[in-house]
């Protein structure tokens, strides 16, 4: 009797087959293409890279809870409708719980478990089956489909498995999720998947997606970009040309002409190149934009430093940005030249706590230059670090975000100033955005949240045409993050270093390195 032939019997007893759910999916389910074909379901590269992402959590840590940002029709709610499928056919007491953004998609999710259902060869005893509900009798397992819009849906339940779908488009997103993420038992084998496109920033989505992004959640961050998808091209013509800012965008994601056509077309139909980004991304950072926020630093800049390789050079600079204690991160970022090498973020630290750190860094690294935000917690972190003496002393720098700037601003003819940076936050950050803009390139680590962060503050110019970034807490009131990861970055920019201070040999006499 072969393995599948044996998996039949099992599930038909009421039993646990052991099947991977890459196999069931092929041998066992259909789904129906975009062509309206019905055919095995064979994982897509979008589906399988979920899939490895989910796998890896579960081993790690005996549940999966994730959220899932893509574009349009990428095959995300039918890899989870078929992993459910899997779990809930062929074990007991398996509870899975669907809720959507309305009507039309809940029926359309239940299709699909219904198709799965259908054509099964190894489907189990069947109780209940109707529009919102489809139970296995003997499994005592089962699914339940709701849309939200009622604000106590799914509170009374218990679930093993919940999926959420377009979570970013629910209607009392945040009192839904209270109730039903707290119907899913702390326990092993649940699993709790949240998906969605984007619908710009600051609702619950976004916040959770910026939590997980920064870890200081249980859930992970998977995006799946919109040009895996093999069917995302357009046959093109030999006159076809790109201009220049798609000939940009082609080289930062290795995309090919027909791929372009289809963007091309995708941005006409859609009428506007911010709405093809959120339904369409190619990083979660852009998914998130808004067509009304006008950020300081433009996202194209850190889009094309991502992809970029640029050498070491120069004296080590490292920029740490503390936070309060709790769920603030504590950023620190370290840049060669050319290129930030190195962007890490700790959260729950008290002031000794990030002192300790910075100097196991300082210890390790042996940088030229540490500049650290004095400001709030960071005054405490800096006396700590000079209370031990050299080299800690001479290499570690306060920097005062509120202070006035390093240069002085020009002054217009009536003595007044004019032009230039209100504070050093914005000097700083004006010689991150010029270091971004040189033509000699710039280099930042890949990361979705570092770009969300750079992105993050808009500005204005004061009555004296002087640069005001948006304050941190006027982001919170958009429902922002403060950009903390940036502002370490920015940090490196605080004074310039010279390649003296590079060169000389710096004393350690902790470590008895002279």
């Amino acid at each position: 009797m072969s393995k599948i032939e044996t998996a039949a019997q099992i599930c038909r007893n009421g039993g646990r087959p052991e099947i991977d759910y890459v196999v069931f999916a092929a041998q066992y389910l259909r789904i129906r293409t975009k062509s309206g074909k019905i055919e095995p379901f064979v994982f897509n590269r979008a589906q399988r890279y979920i899939h490895e992402k989910l796998e890896a959590q579960s081993a790690d840590s005996g549940k999966v809870r994730a959220l899932i940002l893509k574009g349009r029709q990428q095959g995300c709610s039918t890899y989870i409708a078929g992993r459910f499928y899997h779990r809930s056919s062929r074990n007991r007491g398996q509870r899975v719980f669907i809720l959507t953004h309305e009507e039309q998609a809940t029926q359309n999710l239940f299709e699909i478990v219904t198709r799965f259902h259908d054509h099964c060869g190894i489907k189990p005893s069947t109780g209940a089956a109707n529009a919102r509900e489809l139970t296995f009798d003997r499994l005592d397992s089962g699914y339940r489909v709701g849309t939200a819009g009622t604000r106590g849906i799914g509170r009374s339940s218990t679930v093993q498995l919940f999926h959420g779908s377009e979570v970013s488009f629910w209607p009392f997103a945040e009192t839904h999720l209270a109730g039903i993420l707290q119907a899913v038992p702390d326990q092993a084998d649940t699993e709790s998947i949240l998906e969605s496109t984007a619908s710009g920033i600051g609702n619950v989505f976004h916040k959770m997606w910026r939590e997980a992004e920064a870890g200081t959640s249980g859930y992970i961050a998977i995006f799946v970009p919109w040009y895996w998808q093999e069917e995302y091209r357009r046959p093109v013509s030999d006159d076809f040309e790109l201009d220049a800012d798609e000939h940009e965008y082609a080289a930062l994601y290795g995309l090919g002409r027909e791929q372009m056509a289809w963007r091309r077309q995708k941005i006409a139909e859609l009428r506007d190149p911010i709405l093809f980004k959120q339904e369409y991304p190619a990083n979660a950072a852009e998914a998130f934009q808004m067509s009304g926020h006008d950020s300081f630093i433009p996202p194209a800049l850190i889009a094309r430093a991502r992809k970029a390789s640029c050498p070491v050079s120069g004296p080590l600079i490292i920029g740490f940005d503390p936070a309060w204690t709790g769920g603030d991160r504590h950023a620190m970022a370290w840049r060669e030249g050319r290129r930030v090498t190195k962007i890490e973020c700790r959260t729950g630290l008290d002031t000794m706590q990030a002192a300790g750190w910075l100097k196991q860094v300082i210890d390790a690294n042996k940088p030229a230059r540490v500049f650290v935000d004095v400001g709030g917690v960071g005054a405490g972190v800096y006396d700590r670090i000079r209370e031990w003496g050299e080299p800690y002393s001479r290499i570690v720098v306060a920097v005062n975000f509120g202070a006035a700037p390093l240069e002085p601003p020009p002054l217009d003819e009536r003595g007044q100033p004019s032009g230039g940076p209100l504070n050093r936050r914005a000097e700083i950050w004006m010689k991150s955005k010029e270091w971004l803009e040189d033509p000699a390139g710039a280099q930042v680590p890949d990361r979705d949240s570092l770009q969300a962060d750079a992105c993050g503050p808009s500005y204005r110019y004061d009555s004296h045409t002087r640069l005001a970034l948006e304050k941190k807490e006027d982001m919170r009131r958009r429902n922002v993050p403060s950009p903390d990861e940036w502002d370490a970055v920015a940090l490196t920019f605080a004074e310039p270093v010279r390649p003296a201070a590079f060169a000389r040999r710096i004393e350690y006499p902790s470590l008895g390195v002279v």
